[in-house]
């Protein structure tokens, strides 16, 4: 996947700065990622009410890897509505990743995955596993001067 330039959103009465200086470097999203236990995800319900709920992965070649039981609320609702925004435990120290989920549920597909599972959480995961390539990631380090916006194609 090819990391695009980062730029800045634009949120009127915020306080944005317009400039690049202060701006993230892709390695900061990807360390954070890499090295968070919990990822907060949040799904729409089929009535269209919002889900969130922390659950574990793992962050490789930009791509979050998670899974948790089929039967899952959460789960469910990816099944029926791919969508779906990520963010890590921080506030301050902030990372969000959004796009569209696909799910591997081939056990060889995975054994990469499971690997790395299996080192970060001393287990592996098994099938099925949800697939996260995000569309875009939003950062910061001091809001609003670091704010920063990765949009991929």
């Amino acid at each position: 996947m090819t990391i695009p330039a980062p730029s800045r959103p634009f949120v009127e009465g915020y306080g944005i700065p317009e400039d690049e200086d202060g701006l993230l470097a892709w390695t900061h999203v990807s360390q954070r990622m890499a090295e968070s236990r919990n990822y907060w995800i949040a799904t729409v319900e089929p009535g269209g009410h919002p889900h969130a709920v922390p659950v574990w992965g793992v962050w490789s070649e930009d791509t979050l890897y998670f899974g948790g039981g089929p039967n899952t609320r959460w789960s469910r609702n990816l099944a029926a509505n791919p969508e779906v925004a990520v963010h890590l435990e921080s506030g301050d120290d902030v990372v969000i990743l959004k796009g569209s989920v696909t799910r591997i549920s081939d056990a060889e597909a995975l054994t990469p995955i499971d690997d790395l599972y299996e080192v970060k959480y001393n287990m592996r995961h098994g099938p099925p596993i949800w697939v996260l390539r995000p569309r875009a990631v939003f950062a910061w380090t001091q809001f609003p001067k670091t704010t920063t916006r990765w949009v991929f194609e």
